[in-house]
């Protein structure tokens, strides 16, 4: 199938547990309110909600096995995800992790560690420069190494603008996307824990011609260009119900918004939008949020 934008990242299956109640407490029972299976990870997360936008996807990355594969041809059947490039190894389970749920507060875990352990078996795909080629947007996850620089670098080659998650300021990645969106988890680790926003701000900005924005959970997003001023974006209010996804959810926002030529402003705003109601109801992959809905909740 034709598709708009390609995506290459963690494709896995999620084990999602929303409590009925607070979050758990050491040697204290706690009650499930609900658990599903569903296609999760950076890349399937943000591929189901582009498809929910309307948007045509192919995804490559995580090699996927006799558990994860099942459910994702199932899942995206009647959607517009394209799975053909992945690659299906009958001796692997596929990646998976465990999420715990109570409202602003999760806990995922998982075996991501392991893959990077000295002797590990390689459980991800090097990128097809045609499936690069035929896009007219990609989506970067920062995770596999050679793998990964390698999509960077066909899509500089075939002039192909890309959105990327937590990447430093000092990286291929970072340098050539057109979008770099950095959590909080990224501008507290050890090489920015001692500098101020301003300072991580600065760093970024400097060292790209891409839109930086700096994602900080509930408080306020800073995001801006080279020799530009910070700009801010306070989240958009809503009842939260699960933030499993939320980050994701930007991420799909910010690749439409890139697609469909937003200004910068529009485009955090968009992307923003789109995680608001996301949080506003569980479990996402069932409930992604709609082009109508997003726009209705503008």
């Amino acid at each position: 199938m034709n598709y708009e934008v390609y995506m290459h990242g963690q494709i896995l299956g999620t084990h999602s547990f929303l409590l009925n109640g607070e979050f758990l407490q050491p040697d204290e029972y706690s009650e499930i309110k609900a658990k599903y299976f569903l296609p999760g990870g950076e890349t399937g997360t943000a591929a189901t909600v582009l498809a929910s936008l309307g948007i045509s996807v192919k995804i490559d990355g995580t090699h996927i096995g006799t558990e994860v594969a099942p459910l994702l041809k199932d899942f995206y059947k009647d959607k517009t995800v394209d799975l053909s490039s992945l690659y299906f190894d009958p001796d692997y389970e596929g990646l998976m992790d465990y999420v715990i749920i109570a409202g602003l507060v999760r806990s995922p875990m998982g075996v991501f560690q392991s893959l990077y352990k000295p002797g590990a078996t390689k459980r991800w795909n090097m990128p097809k420069e045609n499936d690069i080629s035929n896009c007219k947007v990609a989506a970067i996850d920062p995770y596999f190494l050679e793998e990964t620089q390698t999509v960077a670098e066909l899509c500089v080659k075939h002039q192909k603008p890309y959105v990327t998650i937590d990447c430093r300021h000092d990286s291929y990645l970072h340098q050539h996307c057109a979008v770099n969106i950095v959590s909080k988890e990224c501008t507290g680790s050890e090489q920015y824990k001692n500098k101020s926003i301003e300072e991580i701000y600065g760093l970024l900005t400097d060292n790209t011609d891409g839109l930086v924005i700096l994602t900080r959970g509930e408080n306020e997003m800073i995001y801006g260009r080279k020799n530009q001023p910070m700009k801010k974006m306070r989240p958009f209010p809503v009842e939260v119900k699960s933030t499993l996804g939320a980050g994701d959810t930007f991420k799909a926002g910010c690749i439409y918004g890139l697609l469909h030529h937003m200004s910068d402003d529009e485009l955090v705003r968009f992307a923003s939008a789109c995680s608001a109601v996301a949080i506003s109801r569980f479990p996402l992959p069932l409930n992604p949020p709609t082009l109508t809905e997003v726009n209705a909740f503008l």
